[in-house]
């Protein structure tokens, strides 16, 4: 960087970056659905070229010289679009993308080292090619109209152009005139401008002569396919004056020689004046942000360290109980009555603090799926297959840190999808499908859970398939008895694909597997459920978040650990009569059904202490609809915790959510009930620590 900032004015240049990409991407989606249907909503067009000017304004004062260039490239593009200059193109849509995507690629290298650059060369090509071929100049087409000058003289070129759009359409112009006092004029022309957006697209906001010094006029310039009658009966008010600038009847088509000749009252005492794109902007009631926005942007390590000072006081709680407990014993009544007391209270007000903090880190799905729209219209165009997408439950909220980390799983998944999953629209036609096909994304809260589902309607995973591509590939013996679950969870296995052919896309081998495993990283599952034909369904449930949780405090061999309590469905004492093996599994029998048991203390290889007792404590534990019984010594109690990472270093132990401290200088590892379940019911209990 050119000029020397602190580090906490780069993340917020970073964080306000990508926010304004992540807009830009949104609206490049809508964009471009506009480009099949050969239309654009100006609004839309507007606000990325307003993003693409904020990114180019933000970059060159931080000193990113190949950031500001390369959106001042956008914006001169996206100014020759909103102009008419080119024509909405898949072209023109594909080339802004790209755009998009080097900037993404520009502003995270610089999150982390400032001197990061890349090359950007072909998108400044592409860029520069569509302004040179695209590009076109020609006569004012307006002047066929005959619309009077006084008008036309005062419109900014942006203006012209909208004008010319809505008479192209067969809309008629009016000119409607308003007067306000000094006083509130901006707050009633924002009044009058919503009314009239109603109707139509108002054009441009010119200012007039008053009446008296006291009030201010403004001219309005609508276009709209509503009759002067109708757009006169909205106001009901002599003071507000609407006249007929071009109005189109139902027998005209839109060729300026058959426009009627515009009717135009002028008044000698008034004059039109130009206004600057500012004031234009103000006078049409573009709120600034500071006055709609009810959001503060917080970093997540502040968030975070504020969750550590909150753990910290989770702990002090626990040391209060502890001596109301030793003053009890004491015999100190009065004492213990007083601090009691004191003890509810903080309890209270903690539990409160706890959860503030918690729904500060809580995000809607939306920020996530959002993101999909954008790779499910590049993948699609990319296989030459019609897919919408349809997202539902996007307002439930998960944590901040998980949505991030759940972002590249996602994306695999929806990648995969329309790859393998999707048929080409000839083989839909054949199979009597319709030629777009329908992937479906949804998420839903069950208890202290989100399950986040991806649904396709298309060819559906064939089990006999998956089967013999395991054998050929050596991943199971041939004679190997599978249930349909078991084939499922092949798709998962390193080194597994169902393509002979590597494409861009897929047929390494190589995704699946790291899906599941980072969504095992976040305490989840991911299950899956297909019908040949039909469709798939893939399933994650994931915790609500990581951070302070619940846990069921055990002991296994003097050992002690913590299970998140929002995973605990019940606990159990069975004895050991009452242990069954079915295929070398233990199992009870629980309520007419049957549990699989995981024994804890073989799964760490630890020498259990307690099986001459002939009595064990179970934890049934469960994610989604899957269930099994965790084999412990002791339930020592349930206790708040706050989970610590192990850190990159100890990334690949499985089994192990983390670290919490319980407060007596003592540290315990957390359980990852996702992880051993998978390994549970793959029978592969194999976890060591």
């Amino acid at each position: 960087m050119s000029t020397d900032y602190s580090a906490q004015a780069l993340k917020e240049f970073l964080g306000e970056a990508e926010e304004i990409i992540e807009s830009l991407n949104l609206e490049l989606v809508t964009l471009g659905d506009s480009a099949e249907k050969g239309d654009a909503d100006p609004d839309i067009v507007n606000s990325i070229f307003r993003g693409a000017h904020s990114l180019k304004g933000l970059a060159g004062m931080f000193g990113f010289q190949d950031i500001a260039d390369l959106a001042h490239h956008m914006e001169n593009l996206l100014d020759n679009f909103r102009l008419g200059k080119i024509p909405l193109t898949d072209r023109l849509i594909e080339t802004l993308f790209e755009a998009i995507e080097a900037l993404t690629r520009l502003v995270h290298g610089k999150g982390e080292d400032e001197t990061f650059t890349c090359d950007v060369s072909t998108v400044l090509a592409h860029i520069d090619a569509i302004l040179a071929g695209d590009a076109k100049e020609s006569a004012n087409p307006l002047a066929a109209y005959r619309i009077d000058p006084s008008i036309l003289n005062v419109l900014t070129e942006y203006e012209e152009h909208r004008l010319l759009e809505n008479l192209k359409k067969g809309r008629n112009l009016y000119r409607v005139r308003v007067a306000f006092d000094l006083s509130n004029f901006d707050q009633g022309l924002a009044e009058i401008t919503d009314v009239l957006k109603q109707v139509g697209e108002v054009i441009s906001t010119l200012p007039c002569a008053g009446d008296i010094s006291e009030r201010i006029a403004f001219y309005l310039l609508l276009g709209t396919s509503q009759p002067l009658s109708e757009v006169q009966d909205i106001f009901g008010n002599d003071e507000i004056q609407v006249e007929a600038i071009v109005q189109v009847t139902a027998t005209q088509v839109s060729s300026p020689a058959q426009k009627s000749t515009p009717t135009i009252e002028e008044s000698d005492n008034e004059t039109d004046l130009p206004l600057t794109d500012e004031t234009a902007a103000a006078a049409q009631g573009e709120g600034s942000l500071r006055s709609i926005s009810r959001t503060v942007r917080v970093d997540i390590d502040k968030l975070d360290e504020l969750m550590n000072i909150v753990g910290e006081l989770v702990l002090s709680k626990g040391a209060f109980l502890e001596i109301s407990e030793r003053l009890k014993v004491l015999g100190r009544d009065d004492v213990l009555s007083s601090l009691q007391k004191a003890t509810r209270e903080l309890e209270r007000r903690l539990e409160e603090l706890q959860k503030g903090v918690m729904d500060v880190r809580m995000v809607p799905v939306a920020q996530l799926f959002d993101k999909m729209l954008r790779i499910v219209r590049q993948v699609s165009k990319a296989q030459g297959k019609k897919v919408s997408l349809d997202m539902q439950g996007a307002d439930t909220e998960l944590d901040k840190l998980i949505v991030e980390d759940l972002s590249d799983p996602l994306q695999h998944i929806i990648r995969n999808a329309i790859d393998h999953g999707i048929e080409s629209a000839a083989e839909r036609k054949a199979a009597g499908k319709p030629e777009a096909s329908s992937l479906r994304l949804s998420a839903s809260q069950k208890g202290n859970h989100v399950v986040i589902e991806i649904t396709d309607d298309g060819r559906g995973i064939d089990p006999e398939v998956i089967r013999r591509k395991a054998v050929k590939k050596g991943l199971v013996s041939a004679k190997a008895e599978l249930t349909r679950d078991d084939v499922y969870d092949l798709v998962f296995m390193p080194g597994f694909s169902t393509r002979d052919e590597v494409s861009e896309l897929s047929g390494r081998g190589v995704g699946m597997d790291v899906v599941k495993n980072n969504i095992s990283a976040l305490s989840g599952m991911i299950e899956i459920d297909s019908e040949v034909g039909r469709g798939t369904r893939l399933a994650i449930t994931l915790p609500i978040t990581l951070a302070i949780i619940k846990a069921l405090i055990v002991q296994i061999c003097g050992k002690t650990y913590a299970v998140p309590i929002n995973s605990v469905l019940e606990t159990l004492m069975v004895d050991k009569s009452a242990i069954r093996t079915i295929e070398r599994k233990e199992v009870i029998e629980l309520r007419q059904s049957t549990l699989p048991l995981l024994r804890l203390a073989e799964v760490f290889g630890l020498s259990s202490e307690k099986e001459r007792s002939g009595r064990c404590f179970v934890a049934v534990v469960g994610l989604a609809d899957k269930r099994i019984g965790l084999v412990v010594d002791d339930l020592l109690g349930q206790q708040d915790v706050v989970i610590k990472s192990l850190g990159s270093t100890l990334s690949f132990v499985q089994g192990i959510a983390g670290a919490a401290d319980l407060g007596n200088q003592k540290t315990i590892l957390v359980l990852d009930v996702g992880g051993l379940m998978n390994e549970a019911l793959r029978g592969e209990s194999n976890v060591n620590v």
